[in-house]
């Protein structure tokens, strides 16, 4: 299974957090934060298409699609998906913790 172009993604987003993050505010951070989550679910869902629409060229009999090609865009899409689903539930815990938490 090839995961380079996800990785190199993750590494690429990596240092746009690191290099736009502002030492005095906060504000940017947080504005970079929901930008940033929002290029990654969109590239999550790209995935996805991708991979749907490379299996229905494979299922129509399209010679330039090969069953290995299918397999490694449909496990790039999974690989990304439980990603996403981790990092959904690390915000639900650190949500959940911050309610919890007396004032």
């Amino acid at each position: 299974m090839r995961l380079d172009g996800l990785q190199s993604e993750m590494q690429t987003m990596k240092l746009e957090a690191t290099n736009s993050r502002p030492l005095a505010t906060g504000q940017k951070v947080g504005a970079d934060f929901g930008d940033m989550l929002s290029k990654a679910i969109n590239s999550v869902n790209g995935l996805q298409q991708s991979s749907s629409d490379m299996q229905t060229r494979f299922d129509r009999g399209d010679e330039n699609v090969s069953l290995a090609d299918v397999m490694i865009a449909r496990n790039k899409a999974s690989v990304a998906f439980e990603a996403t689903i981790q990092v959904r539930n690390k915000l639900v815990d650190a949500y959940k913790e911050l309610m919890n938490m007396p004032v």
